[in-house]
């Protein structure tokens, strides 16, 4: 399984979503790292943190996740966008990023991960 083992840090504001994805996420064989429901803690984990892929929730408490998504790029570790409002439009510094709509479905989460740490775009 091309997740098993990886360490994923997950950063989603609403607490039943974010446990709800760390059971998804260790059913497909990934580690959880670490998991951010705010702003800055989101930032010292991107910052600061061991981790080999990360699920960005893109609307924060109202904000976005772009900072945590900045400096995941400046560390080259991939990441997948969550989102229940619609893509990253006008945000062409992201356009190639993989984006994954809640509710989740499994296997789109999955195939949106494996795209990303295979640096491939998704579809």
């Amino acid at each position: 399984m091309p997740l098993q083992g990886k360490r994923v840090l997950i950063v989603e504001d609403e607490m039943l979503v974010a446990m709800n994805l760390e059971d998804t996420l260790t059913d497909l064989g990934l580690h959880v790292a670490g998991t951010a429901m705010q702003l800055g803690p989101a930032l010292e984990l991107a910052r600061d943190s061991a981790i080999d892929v990360a699920v960005l929730d893109i609307n924060l408490h109202g904000g976005r996740s772009y900072p945590v998504a900045d400096i995941l790029l400046q560390r080259g570790v991939p990441f997948v966008f969550a989102t229940g409002y619609g893509h990253t439009e006008g945000e062409t510094a992201y356009e190639r990023i993989p984006v994954v709509t809640k509710p989740y479905r499994t296997i789109d989460l999955e195939t949106a991960l494996i795209a990303a740490l295979a640096r491939v775009p998704f579809v």
